[in-house]
């Protein structure tokens, strides 16, 4: 899954079977969590569906091949928001049994008693239900949209994980109860229909309906099954023996080309990676309307659903950094074919081998298929969006206990994902990239169409070479936070340098505790030096070939933090251009974080920041607005010290902007239009002058020329106008909204709306969410993008019209909703509102996210008081 939710010999001559052998007993096995009676478990569901999508509701029917190991006095099942009909048990000799049900809303499960003890055995368990189709993305869920006649239409999705497919049929709903699926569908005449597996018969049943049968899945879990329907079109190519396609509203398979075009150059790279051919005859990508405030996409097996918004290329107002993301998200989801779903985890515990090997992995594939988008620089951003939650007391291991639905929903968070990636990052490096592969091999081999647990994959790829790898691996995945290595002393001597190092913790809110302890692999070097290697417990040496300026980190792809004696950041900033660009975004986010926790002066950051040369790289130019940005909000009550950080902004940033102007050129580099976006989107965020001037006048332009923002800085520009709005702004920028032929463009120039800074503009876009006029899955956007801007504004609405609010979200997000509108504030009064909302409606494994955001809170107005002498110092020494 993408949250905007990867083999042994290649097989020449035919794929896996697609099941599994020896498998009659899919259940968990003992120490696997499991929150249903063990003793019974799925083999096959058959499963037809009728869904009625003017009225929001289906009716179904399944019959469950289920295996009884033990005696058991009833079966107990998963289920939500479903209601019951007739219940029969039919064992492998004998007579069919009738059963009644007993739903329990707060466990989520239907027992089902038969009037006396099952017996070990096969048994054929048929069952007919109801259920709803939900607005939002939960089980079977609806999408409207208006296509591009100008029509409204519906379309139907479904959405899984974790804990939903419950919602569509009555099943073992974990990932440990593999079975395999057959699907069938009662559907309007003329519709596509989508699932798993192509479509193996179809039937006319006449007054206007067909019944579309798939063929049966391979096994796998619940959450990976899938089903789509509406008018939808399709394109496809074939990739070797596959399939693949992509799913789009009619009209619309043109704006996926980038998917499918990037899903037929990936697909051969993956079958050669994993050594086992991608299984299934088809991989389609079907594109949904709207969006959630969960997730952007979900790697259902052969049926990988992504919103519109992560998958479609509009070249009126796509820009290059979303043609980026929608490559990495179609290798993101395309990885989970293998590493989630051909392998899944045993239990949600182990959810980052899911997510944080698919973020690695989509890195490395984009990275080997498009080497100018230079996408190993993006490990640094990841790796910081993780260590902003695993500085915190709050934080979590990465292997962390889950027992509950919501903490289920609570586990997809940065750790997971970009924490996950980083120590798979590291652990390849220290491995190498030949040992690292024959392992991920070796263990999709052992454990295809099965569950696993992380120590499998440990000790796969130190069975294939990795010596010592578990010790590292257990440390950084078992641990919660982040290693502080920090140079003592750096001599030279006869050529080398000598450095002696120590080892701490790097934290944000708890530096008197005492650190934790790792096996940490450094690398270091000095600039021009051969790259040396040591694991550091405690404390150590390293003798570096040369001497001069140094970088311990060297690669970036250690998951620590680096503390340098202050002359050597100095020597580092004179030779800043030396360095490799993936180096120098790394020492720019170290010592910027060290300045905000205070292991060091925040002038050294600025000073490193200040070092970066208009001839630097673009890639690395681009962050360097990001970093004077956040300097500018952490001075958001002086204005006056604000004024200073955005002349320098102009003044550092501005020539360069000159330089590669407002619009693309033929001949510039691929970086260039990335650098652009960050330039136009930081200054104008600051109110430079003249990116504001240009702003303004391509939005007049507008009254005379439609076109007038076209391009991949459209949305950029109306960000700017939508933030410095007055009311008659606001209106045409509503009126823009309703105008918008396309749902992609109308949710998104919505959601501006909330963006506006003027406080009574806030409130109305607040007012409009709650109304049918943006439509269900974008009023949510909106709310959001107040909360940005407004936290205080957008927590106090939605606290006082909680019950609509939550109707426009998923119920996966609901209880860390609010953490997310409330966590950018600065003031202690919104860390007692979200502890006061927690304690009032949330339990103690629901309210981790707040807990996390109070403490993002709390150290946020920590540090701005005590860095604002020193920042307002610094950009006032800069006239």
């Amino acid at each position: 899954m993408s949250l905007t939710k990867i083999l042994p010999l290649m097989l020449a001559t035919a794929p896996l079977a697609l099941v599994a052998p020896n498998a009659a007993l899919a259940a968990p096995a003992e120490g696997i969590t499991t929150q249903l009676p063990r003793g019974a478990a799925p083999t096959h569901y058959a499963i037809t569906v009728t869904p009625d999508a003017p009225n929001l509701k289906f009716t179904g029917q399944v019959t469950i091949d289920v295996t009884v190991a033990a005696q058991m006095p009833v079966l107990v099942l998963n289920a939500a928001d479903l209601s019951f009909g007739d219940v029969m048990l039919t064992p492998a000799r004998g007579k069919a049994i009738k059963g009644a049900a007993k739903v329990d809303v707060n466990a989520q499960t239907v027992t089902l008693d038969f009037g006396k003890p099952l017996a070990p055995g096969s048994y054929k368990l048929a069952i007919s239900y109801a259920g709803i189709i939900n607005t939002q993305a939960n089980g079977l869920f609806a999408l409207d949209y208006t296509d591009n006649a100008g029509q409204a239409k519906r379309a139907l999705f479904t959405q899984f994980e974790a804990p939903d497919a419950r919602r569509f049929v009555p099943s073992f709903d974990e990932p440990s109860y593999k079975a395999t699926f057959d699907l069938s569908a009662i559907i309007p005449t003329g519709q596509l229909a989508v699932g798993n597996m192509p479509v193996k018969e179809t039937k006319d049943l006449g007054g206007g309906k067909t019944q579309v049968t798939f063929g049966a899945s391979p096994k796998m879990s619940s959450y990976l099954l899938f089903f789509g329907l509406g008018e939808l079109d399709r394109a496809t190519k074939m990739v070797g023996d596959t399939e693949v396609g992509v799913i789009t509203g009619k009209g619309n398979t043109g704006k996926a080309q980038l998917a499918l075009d990037a899903s037929a150059a990936i697909l051969p790279w993956f079958n050669d990676y994993f050594g086992t051919p991608y299984p299934l005859p088809k991989l389609d990508n079907v594109a949904g309307p709207g969006q959630s405030q969960f997730f952007s996409a979900m790697e259902n097996w052969g049926a990988i659903f992504t919103f519109e918004r992560a998958l479609l290329v509009d070249p009126r107002f796509t820009s290059e950094a979303t043609k980026r993301r929608i490559y990495e998200t179609v290798a993101h989801e395309m990885a989970h074919q293998w590493f989630g779903d051909l392998v899944t985890m045993a239990w949600w515990d182990d959810l980052w081998l899911n997510e944080g090997f698919a973020s690695w992995m989509a890195t490395k594939v984009t990275d080997k298929l498009q080497p100018t988008w230079e996408m190993l620089l993006t490990r640094v951003d990841g790796r910081e969006a993780a260590m902003s939650l695993d500085a915190l007391a709050t934080t979590h291991p990465v292997v962390q206990k889950i027992t509950t639905v919501d903490e289920v929903n609570q586990a997809f968070d940065a750790i997971t994902y970009q924490k996950g990636e980083a120590v798979i990052t590291m652990l390849e490096g220290y491995a190498g990239e030949d040992v690292w592969k024959a392992g991920i091999q070796a263990y999709m081999k052992a454990h295809a169409y099965g569950n696993t647990v992380t120590d499998d994959l440990w000790k796969a790829v130190e069975g294939a070479g990795a010596k010592g790898l578990v010790s590292i691996a257990h440390d950084f995945t078992s641990k919660p936070g982040i290693p502080l290595v920090k140079v003592d002393s750096a001599q030279c001597q006869g050529g080398n340098t000598l450095l002696t190092l120590s080892q701490g913790e790097f934290s944000r809110d708890q530096k008197d505790k005492a650190p934790l302890k790792w096996n940490v692999p450094v690398m270091a070097q000095t600039i021009g030096g051969a790259p040396q290697r040591l694991i550091l417990q405690g404390a150590g040496t390293m003798t570096l070939p040369g001497c001069g300026a140094y970088v311990v980190n060297a690669g970036q792809t250690g998951y620590y933090r680096s503390l340098y004696p202050a002359a050597n950041v100095t020597a580092l900033a004179k030779d800043f251009t030396k360095l490799a660009s993936i180096d120098q975004n790394g020492l720019l986010a170290d010592n910027w974080q060290l300045g905000l926790g205070g292991y060091q002066p925040m002038g050294q950051a600025l000073d490193l920041i200040d070092a970066v040369p208009a001839s630097a790289s673009p890639a690395v130019l681009a962050e360097v607005p990001g970093y004077l940005n956040g300097a500018y909000d952490m001075l958001e009550s002086d204005k006056a010290a604000q004024a200073k950080v955005a002349a320098y902004a102009s003044a550092k940033l501005g020539p360069v902007l000159t330089a590669i102007g407002y619009d693309a050129k033929a001949d510039e580099g691929p970086q260039t239009p990335v650098l652009r976006a960050s330039l136009v989107s930081t200054l104008g965020a600051m109110g430079d002058p003249a990116v504001v001037a240009e702003a303004n006048a391509r939005f007049a332009k507008l009254a005379s020329d439609p076109a007038a923002l076209d391009g991949p800085l459209r949305n950029v520009w109306l960000r700017i106008i939508a933030e410095n709005a007055d009311q008659a702004t606001w209106d045409k920028l509503r009126a823009m909204a309703n105008a918008a032929k396309t749902d992609l463009e109308k949710s998104t120039l919505f959601a501006l709306l909330g963006s506006a800074r003027n406080k009574m503009l806030a409130q109305k876009a607040l007012d409009l969410a709650l109304t049918d006029e943006p439509g269900k899955t974008t009023s949510a956007a909106i709310i959001s993008a107040v909360g940005y801007e407004h936290p205080m504004l957008a927590v106090d609405y939605v606290l006082a019209h909680r019950a609509q609010y939550e109707a426009l979200i998923d119920v996966s997000a609901r209880s860390q909703a609010l953490a997310r509108l409330g966590i950018n504030s600065a003031e202690p009064l919104m860390a007692t509102k979200l502890d006061a909302y927690a304690t009032k409606y949330l339990t103690p494994e629901s309210r981790k996210v707040v807990d996390r955001a109070i403490s993002t809170i709390t150290t946020r107005i920590e540090t701005r008081a005590r860095l604002k002498p020193a920042l307002t110092a610094w950009f006032a020494a800069k006239k």
